[in-house]
Parts: structure tokens; C-alpha cells; sequence
């Protein structure tokens, strides 16, 4: 099993930056992509941002130009950095992995517990 933990999540105004990181651990594994979604109130659940193991990314259109994800895949880590944050980024931040694992399917999928990001306007 692959658990995801994430960090980086607080309080900014709007205008502001902040940068999330999500670390993957486990044993016999190898992730495939990883990304980030997010979950505002009252709304489904969203792609934000992901990229390949071959580090091919993209992006949400809403967030195009302003985050940025990077990935080290030595250490199953991945960032997003958040320039320019609005409002209506606000939202629950959740990180998300795929690959190949000791399961029975031999692929797995993991979400990470969430973290808050609130933007004030």
C-alpha cells in the first residue's frame, strides 16, 4: 500500500504564494503519475495539476500560467507551487498517485488525507 502525505497548506491573501509537497511512500512500488485535485464547498472534486514519470505535466485551465508542478521521482515527491492565488482557489487540496504496487491488480491509485489552502480576498 502507497500512503501519500501531504504539506504546505495555510492562510494567504489574495495575490499571495504558497507551495504544496506530497511525499509517497511504501514498499514495491513505482508511480506512474502524480497530481493534485481540489475540492471546494459544495463542489465535485477537480483536477488541478499533474505530471508523468516522464515528466510530461498539465494543468487545469483555471490555474494555467500561475502553478507550477515538479516531481523528484528519486524521492516520490511532488510539488505545486501557487503564484498569484485568488480567492476561488480556496479549496481542499488533495494529492493523488498512480502506478504499478504490490496489489492484486498490480497497479494501485492512493489520495493523500488533504490540506487546506484559503485565499482571503
Amino acid at each position: 500500500q502507497v500512503q501519500l502525505v501531504e504539506s504546505g497548506g495555510g492562510l494567504v491573501q489574495a495575490g499571495g504564494s504558497l507551495r504544496l509537497s506530497c511525499a509517497a511512500s511504501g514498499s514495491s512500488f513505482s508511480i506512474n503519475v502524480m497530481g493534485w485535485y481540489r475540492q471546494a464547498p459544495g463542489k465535485p472534486r477537480e483536477l488541478v495539476a499533474r505530471i508523468s514519470s516522464a515528466g510530461v505535466s498539465n494543468y487545469a485551465d483555471s490555474v494555467k500560467g500561475r502553478f507550477t508542478i515538479s516531481r523528484d521521482g528519486a524521492k516520490n515527491t511532488v510539488h505545486l507551487q501557487m503564484n498569484s492565488l485568488k480567492p476561488e482557489d480556496t479549496a481542499v487540496y488533495y494529492c493523488n498517485a498512480v502506478g504499478l504496487g504490490n496489489t492484486a491488480s498490480g497497479s494501485f491509485g492512493s489520495w493523500g488525507q488533504g490540506t487546506q489552502v484559503t485565499v482571503s480576498s
